[in-house]
C-alpha cells in the first residue's frame, strides 16, 4: 500500500512543532485569527473580572505569558497568564506546583480556569498531572536518558528517509465524519484507541495522520476542514489514548484529494469525509 501525497514530503515527516498563537487575546476565545496574542494592558486582580470558560486541552503553543490550549474538538484557545495565575497539580494530594506557570509547556494536558478580559480570556488557575508535566518536560527538554533514546531512533530514522514511499505501512484506521463537522462518534473515539494500541505494539511505529472531505463546498474550505478534522483526531489520540506526541508525525489536510469512493453518490461521498490515522514504519528500521 502506498500514500500519494500533494505536499512536500519533508512537510510531512516533520515532527510536531508548536503552533503558533493564532488567535490574538482581544478577540473571541474560539475565533481563528492570524495574528498572535497581544497583551495591550496590564491585568487587573483577577477576581474583579467575570467568571469564563473552562477549557481543557493540550497546550499547543506557548509564548511568554501566553498560551494556546487545543481542545478534542479541534478549538484553539488563547488564554493569557498573569503573576496571579495558580497553577496546581492535580491528583489524591493535590498542591501548588512550585515552579508556577514555567511548567506549562507544550504538550501538556491542562485543566485552565478563566476570567474574561479584555475581549479574551486569562487563566485564573491552571491545573495538570504531575506526570503529564514530567512526559513534556522530557520533550521539552530532551535530557531523560530514555526520551534521548527515542528521540535519537526518531531522528536516525528520519534521517534514511528521503520519501514517503522508503515507508512500511502497518495498518490503517479511517474515522468518518458528517458532512461539515469535525466532532468524533464514540465509534470513530474507540476505533482511534485501538489503532493507538495496535501502533503501540510495532516497533519504532509512528502515526501520520490525514484529514479528508467529499466534494462538497470550495477548496479552501474543505482545506480547512481537513486540516480541523485531522487536528481533532491528533488531539484525541493523545489525550484519551495516551499516544506519546513524540511518535507522531506531522498531521495534514488533503481536503477532497485522493477520495476512497464515488462523490457522486451520499455513500461515496460518506466514505470520503474521513481522517485515515497511518502507522508507519521505516523500511531501513524494519530490515535492521
Amino acid at each position: 500500500m502506498s500514500l500519494k501525497f500533494k505536499r512536500p514530503v519533508a512537510v510531512l515527516l516533520a515532527t510536531v512543532t508548536a503552533i503558533p498563537l493564532a488567535t490574538s487575546v482581544s478577540a473571541q476565545s474560539q475565533g481563528t485569527a492570524s495574528s498572535d496574542i497581544t497583551v495591550t494592558a496590564e491585568i487587573p486582580d483577577l477576581a474583579t473580572l467575570p467568571a469564563g470558560p473552562e477549557i481543557k486541552g493540550i497546550i499547543s503553543a506557548r509564548k511568554g505569558d501566553r498560551i494556546q490550549v487545543s481542545t478534542a474538538d479541534g478549538q484553539r484557545t488563547p488564554i493569557a497568564l498573569s503573576d496571579t495565575t495558580q497553577v496546581k497539580n492535580a491528583g489524591l494530594f493535590s498542591s501548588r506546583d512550585k515552579t508556577g506557570t514555567a511548567a506549562l509547556l507544550n504538550g501538556l494536558p491542562v485543566t485552565v480556569k478563566t476570567r474574561q478580559w479584555n475581549g479574551g480570556l486569562v487563566a485564573s488557575q491552571v491545573t495538570f498531572k504531575k506526570n503529564d508535566a514530567k512526559l513534556a518536560s522530557m520533550i521539552h527538554n530532551g535530557t531523560d536518558q530514555r526520551f534521548g533514546e527515542q528521540a535519537a531512533a526518531t531522528e536516525a530514522l528520519r534521517g534514511r528517509v528521503g520519501d514517503i514511499d522508503n515507508y512500511l505501512i502497518k495498518g490503517t484506521t479511517n474515522v468518518n465524519f458528517d458532512t461539515g463537522k469535525t466532532a468524533l462518534s464514540e465509534q470513530a473515539k474507540s476505533s482511534l484507541c485501538q489503532a493507538a494500541t495496535q501502533a503501540e505494539a510495532t516497533n519504532n511505529a509512528l502515526l501520520l495522520v490525514v484529514g479528508y472531505t467529499d466534494a462538497t463546498g470550495s477548496q479552501e474550505y474543505n482545506q480547512q476542514l481537513s486540516e480541523k478534522r485531522a487536528s481533532t483526531v491528533i488531539n484525541y489520540l493523545q489525550q484519551a489514548c495516551h499516544w506519546k506526541p513524540y511518535r507522531m508525525l506531522t498531521p495534514t489536510g488533503m481536503a477532497m484529494a485522493d477520495p476512497v469512493a464515488d462523490n457522486s453518490t451520499p455513500e461515496g461521498k460518506a466514505q470520503n469525509r474521513r481522517v485515515a490515522v497511518n502507522i508507519m514504519v521505516s523500511k531501513a528500521v524494519e530490515g535492521m
